[in-house]
């Protein structure tokens, strides 16, 4: 049986800013092990046996990000396709895209592994396991859900129901799904012993997956195959799918549990106990931490005096804690927050308000992930901005002009090609060049190591939005650097 991990990597995890931004969600967050949730779930899913081929399904804008990452992480030489969505529709739209994709080359019998790239499982042995009872029961007709048996009364997640007098073949058919219970009846479900989390990873026969969406969710299906005729492929070998905006659009905004799950006759579950955490809030990122004597879970340099059960991340600079307890502490470049841990659900909270005044700190980090690189923004004030900028080997920002600014250009370290109007020349180290206003230019890495350059703006205005292209090798001629 042809088995395809498909990576569902949309989500944000508000509750977890500042570290998690739109630009830098969670998946792409490192852990306290240096290693970030995207990377995990790639390598987990390229670990499984018989496994030679990963799809992920990713918003556009992270398609170069996420292709960084699983250059670095791909050990196994994995295949690596790619559905681009143009905006969020939520897992129904997104299952269904990949099922098609996937039955379009592998035909009916393959079966699909639905991953979310921002969980975390620590026994990859028993996930494999799991994998394999579920990849059975897939081959048997039936739509696998993986059931987390739960170590406490959690009412931050959804359950699983199990019939326990319907064994099947490594696990249960499925009664029913419940959403987020309160205190009260989660402690009834744990005590009950036929309740599990759910954890929203699924197996399944694509053929039996399509013939069952068209039953009990015909308008997501033909929307969905609607969206695939009107999309292109990039890449010679169309391994990049970009779904067409208006299209995509029209399908409806539901998950694979409603649209499906929660309907259908065929639902079975795998239970498993394989150390897995969605990561969900700060208090769950703390658990990976290490306790101290006095309850405290600290990330970087930190001084406490009687203090305890906190958890402090700031792994830029000192912190110190004085006379506190119980409190998250999240120190990044240019956003603190401080919470208590009773609260940590209500982090989003901050992320919703920030985007309703429009505020980038929703949005960016004071770092910026660009496909040719980074820039970090050093400092800022009337007039002027100064920004280090990194440019991979090989990459090449966009031919470009400015209405409102210059700029002036250091290289720091590595070697620059330049075009800045009708020139074109070389800077190595040391040298420096000037960008006259409404001149075009460009910068570029022919180099094989990172270019590293300091740049002045001064100008009248220096937001982003000031830039005219003319030419982009990322496709990005209509889209903000």
């Amino acid at each position: 049986m042809k088995l395809i991990p498909v990576i569902l990597s949309g989500g944000v995890g508000t509750r977890l800013w500042p570290v998690s931004r739109k630009a830098h969600p969670k998946p792409f967050m490192n852990l306290p092990d240096g290693e970030n949730l995207l990377s995990k779930t790639f390598k987990r899913a390229c670990a499984l046996n018989n496994v030679t081929e990963i799809l992920t399904v990713t918003n556009k804008e992270l398609f170069f990000k996420t292709e960084d990452e699983y250059n670095k992480a791909n050990e196994r030489n994995c295949s690596l396709k790619y559905i681009l969505e143009p905006f969020g529709r939520n897992t129904a739209a997104a299952v269904a895209t990949a099922a098609l994709q996937v039955q379009e080359i592998h035909g009916d019998d393959a079966q699909i592994l639905v991953l979310a790239a921002d969980h975390l499982i620590k026994d990859e042995a028993k996930f494999g396991q799991a994998v394999a009872k579920a990849q059975v029961l897939a081959g048997q007709g039936w739509h696998v859900t993986f059931g987390i048996e739960p170590e406490y009364p959690e009412t931050g997640f959804g359950y699983i129901e199990a019939d326990a007098s319907k064994s099947l073949e490594g696990g249960f058919e499925v009664t029913c799904f419940v959403e987020k219970p309160d205190l009260d009846t989660a402690k009834q479900y744990v005590s009950a012993g036929n309740y599990y989390w759910n954890s929203g990873m699924f197996c399944f026969r694509v053929g039996t997956l399509l013939q069952d969406l068209e039953k009990h969710a015909p308008e997501i299906l033909s929307k969905t195959r609607k969206t695939i005729s009107a999309s292109t492929t990039s890449n010679n070998d169309n391994t990049v799918l970009h779904l067409d905006a208006d299209s995509f659009a029209t399908v409806p905004d539901t998950s694979i549990d409603y649209a499906l799950m929660e309907r259908s006759s065929k639902v079975a579950m795998v239970p498993c106990n394989i150390g897995w955490s969605d990561i969900g809030s700060w208090n769950a990122m703390s658990e990976l931490v290490a306790e101290d004597d006095i309850q405290n879970r600290l990330v970087g340099e930190v001084l406490t005096i009687n203090s305890s059960n906190n958890y402090v991340h700031s792994p830029k600079r000192l912190a110190a804690l004085v006379g506190v307890k119980d409190l998250i502490v999240i120190d990044t470049e240019d956003a603190l927050l401080v919470a208590h841990k009773d609260e940590a659900q209500n982090v989003g909270l901050i992320a919703k308000e920030l985007k309703t005044r429009q505020h980038e700190a929703h949005l960016l980090h004071q770092t910026v992930h660009r496909p040719w690189g980074t820039y970090t923004t050093l400092e800022e004030g009337e007039r002027f901005k100064i920004k280090r900028i990194e440019v991979k080997p090989g990459a090449s920002l966009s031919l470009q002009m400015h209405h409102h600014r210059s700029e002036h250009w250091i290289v720091v370290s590595g070697m620059a090609k330049v075009i800045n109007d009708v020139k074109s020349f070389y800077l190595n180290t040391n040298e420096s060049t000037f960008i006259s206003a409404g001149h075009r230019h460009r910068l570029e890495n022919p180099g094989v190591i990172d270019l590293v350059m300091i740049e002045v703006q001064s100008g009248d205005y220096l937001g982003e939005d000031d830039i005219v292209r003319f030419e982009d090798i990322y496709g990005r001629v209509d889209a903000n650097e």
